[in-house]
């Protein structure tokens, strides 16, 4: 205990010098303590995202060609995947799928879409790249879409193949300036009009699930079969709650939709997301690897400049060590001192550094919603001990050479 004390008096009678020799350990452990805390962030995101995925689970149809082709890309380390559009593909009827569902109670329901990608005109103003998605009847009963003006498509709109869409909040102001102000409203798509009934707020707007190009709509998937050339079941996807389930579920629905439709060139399987979920956390794993240990060199730096300071603190306390040494002082006694006194010096800095990043990653989360980097309890308490570990070994050398004194030399040291 008096070691500490002396160690403590030490750095609060040199508080400038202290604080600046703490500086690189400070720097160095708010880095490592940040940029693991938003590696933490991002992978906790993204597998948010892929978890919210897996809950709508998506059932695609794969010919035996392509199956041998990722059996041979997946052996050569390489990754191939494809989905829909396969030559032979069955045509997929919704009542199959409403079976499925009555099959299987894991499945709360399903929907399908069909897709184009186009530019929405309004008198002079154009929207390019927005991505239009035909949706059937039950899209809307499991996605968490928000209607904020207007209305939603009703049975009407698809039995007569009328020609509605719906805007997404972001496309109707770049049109319109406001939500309310774009309903009734006639936009042309591909030459032709269509009347926005309403206008929606897409929950995933901002993350890698709201896709990319100038925006997104909506339209029945009938009317964009009937007029854009697709296949009115073009991705079918099923809605379930327990996500752990989601691998089984999937080969199982693949199987029994394989049955229903009497594919003979092929089957309908599922994406195994528990890849995904792995290449993700080696990439974020390496990448914060690699960062946090840039970012380490500066805790190099730190050490270097305690161990310098150290030696000059042994040199300014040679009398003192002198005199305690003539009094009884042991060699182990000296040592210990001094390396408690680098121990004590490194772990201010490192928890003031720890405090830093923690504040740092508060702010960070708080200005935006996608990352939210987290400084976990197991984090925080290693980068204490590294510091204190730092102390020790870059103090190792000051402390010996302090414990080595000669009494009688040290005490004629002016």
């Amino acid at each position: 205990m008096e070691n500490w004390k002396f160690a403590l008096s030490s750095i609060m009678g040199h508080k400038m010098r202290s604080l600046l020799t703490m500086l690189g350990i400070i720097i160095g452990v708010a880095s490592v303590v940040l940029i693991m805390a938003l590696g933490e962030g991002m992978r906790a995101s993204v597998l948010d995202e892929i978890t919210a995925t897996q809950k709508n689970l998506q059932v695609y149809y794969k010919s035996k060609e392509t199956e041998k082709m990722e059996q041979e890309a997946a052996e050569m380390g390489g990754i191939l995947g494809t989905e829909g559009g396969e030559m032979n593909e069955p045509e997929v009827k919704e009542e199959w799928l409403a079976t499925i569902v009555k099959d299987f109670p894991e499945v709360t329901g399903y929907y399908v879409t069909n897709q184009a990608t186009g530019k929405i005109n309004y008198q002079k103003k154009v929207v390019d790249n927005v991505n239009i998605t035909g949706i059937n009847r039950t899209f809307m009963g499991i996605k968490n879409f928000k209607i904020i003006a207007g209305r939603s498509f009703q049975e009407s709109d698809y039995n007569n193949f009328s020609r509605v869409m719906l805007l997404e909040e972001n496309v109707a102001k770049q049109l319109f300036k406001t939500s309310k102000s774009a309903l009734n409203k006639l936009v042309a798509v591909s030459n032709k009009e269509y009347r926005v009934i309403g206008v929606y707020k897409d929950p995933d707007a901002g993350s890698s699930l709201y896709g990319m190009g100038g925006g997104n709509a909506l339209m029945t998937n009938t009317q964009l079969a009937s007029e854009m050339g697709q296949k009115e079941v073009g991705s079918m996807y099923f809605h379930i709650e327990d996500v752990t389930q989601a691998n089984r579920l999937g080969e199982e629905i693949g199987a029994h939709l394989t049955e229903l439709s009497h594919a003979k060139g092929g089957r309908f399987a599922s994406y195994d997301m528990s890849t995904v979920i792995k290449s993700v956390n080696q990439q974020v794993g390496i990448m914060t690897g690699v960062i946090g240990a840039i970012a380490a060199i500066s805790l190099l730096v730190g050490g270097i400049g305690v161990m310098n300071i150290m030696l000059v603190s042994v040199t300014e306390r040679t009398r003192e060590i002198g005199l305690r040494k003539a009094i009884g002082a042991t060699r182990a006694k000296i040592l210990t001192q001094f390396l408690i006194e680098s121990m004590v010096l490194t772990l201010i800095g490192g928890l003031i550094g720890l405090i830093l990043a923690y504040g740092a990653s508060t702010l960070i989360a708080s200005a935006q919603s996608v990352i939210k980097p987290s400084v976990s309890m197991q984090v925080a308490l290693i980068s204490l001990l590294f510091s204190a570990v730092i102390g020790v070994l870059f103090g190792l050398l000051p402390a010996n050479k302090a414990s080595k004194l000669n009494p009688i030399d040290a005490l004629r040291y002016e």
